[in-house]
């Protein structure tokens, strides 16, 4: 076994400011550019990751499956994780 766990198998909150966290086909909240004023989030799975830069306060910008664009604010627990 590996030692090298991700804070989401820990179990720990993950914001989404760091591009080693965020990966194609994980399920996360984002906010869209329109939506920053409100802080209304969307949720959707990941396509590409846009942000090339390892770390990002306000989070690393992403491309959705469902063709959004916004940047992570959570990512979700993956179905079936304990909580």
């Amino acid at each position: 076994m590996s030692g090298g766990t991700s804070s989401i198998e820990r179990g720990r909150s993950v914001n989404g400011q760091y591009r080693k966290d965020i990966q194609p086909g994980l399920r996360v909240a984002i906010v869209r550019k329109q939506d920053q004023c409100t802080g209304r989030r969307t949720v959707g799975v990941v396509k590409d990751v846009l942000t090339s830069a390892p770390h990002h306060t306000r989070g690393i910008k992403v491309h959705l499956e469902d063709g959004q664009i916004g940047r992570v604010q959570e990512i979700e627990p993956a179905e079936g994780a304990a909580g």
